[in-house]
């Protein structure tokens, strides 16, 4: 199938100013589901570029695609303390207000899930229900050494940390993606809230990670923990390639039904 050209970024200002790109698919007057996508991603690579757009307007869905602060075609600052889960939450619900959207449905993956995660949590009365795929219990990026990043992106010293190099060279191979402001997101976000069994959200909510991905016991126990959670294993893909599958969408756009 065709992905049909994406439409241009209209720009939404967050509370503390940061201007964040957001697009907009399918038919206003439909229910809407807003998108966010996961770390060193943006809104086009990860729901538009997949087909996630395609196929969820075509089930009748309005999409409002964000790209979070520091990635895509919004401002990517370099300050750590501009990236708290707090500001991240702010986003959605200030790109709520600008689309004047009283509920919606959510997608969001890896990083998006755990903002998601926490958005639902705080807000049930403007999400009803969420879609979290790639999302383990705690902090996934607790390894990552960021000292070492920065040292490497500043001399290009070696760094020693698999996992550092690993998130590195993905965020390399995303044209556009400024590394010191991923950095600083990590950074950022450390010691804040994480998704945990004891702070689940109440709404519906259907995760969903690859057969692959080494977080897929820690999600499926999230899952249960989780009053009305689901769970939905993503054949033969990993953290990174599970976007892509059509057996995530398909699941996706089933489970956005059900709450019609």
């Amino acid at each position: 199938m065709i992905t049909p050209a994406a439409p241009p970024p209209r720009s939404v200002y967050s509370p503390d100013g940061v201007k964040l790109a957001t697009y907009e698919f399918g038919d206003p007057t439909d229910p809407t589901i807003v998108a966010v996508h996961g770390f060193a991603s943006s809104a086009l690579l990860n729901w538009h570029a997949t087909g996630w757009t395609r196929d969820l307007t075509r089930a009748g869905y309005h999409v409002i695609a964000i790209d979070q602060r520091g990635h895509g075609a919004s401002d990517k600052p370099h300050d750590p303390a501009a990236y708290t889960m707090e500001l991240l939450v702010a986003d959605v619900l200030q790109v709520l207000d600008a689309y004047l959207l009283d509920e919606v449905s959510y997608a969001g993956y890896s990083l998006g899930a755990r903002v998601g995660w926490q958005s639902a949590r705080e807000h049930p009365d403007r999400i009803t229900r969420a879609l979290l795929g790639g999302i383990p219990d705690g902090d996934p990026l607790k390894r990552f050494q960021v000292e070492d990043a920065r040292a490497h992106i500043e001399s290009g010293t070696d760094l020693t940390d698999r996992l550092t190099g690993a998130y590195l060279t993905m965020a390399r191979s995303v044209p556009g993606n400024d590394l010191e402001a991923l950095v600083a997101l990590v950074e950022g976000l450390r010691d804040g809230p994480q998704p945990q069994a004891d702070n689940a959200p109440a709404q519906p909510v259907l995760f969903a990670t690859g057969s692959e991905d080494a977080i897929l016991a820690a999600s499926r126990t999230l899952a249960e923990a989780t009053p009305n959670g689901a769970f939905f294993e993503i054949p033969g893909r990993n953290h990174f390639n599970a976007p892509t599958s059509r057996a995530f969408r398909d699941a996706g756009v089933a489970f956005f039904n059900a709450g019609r």
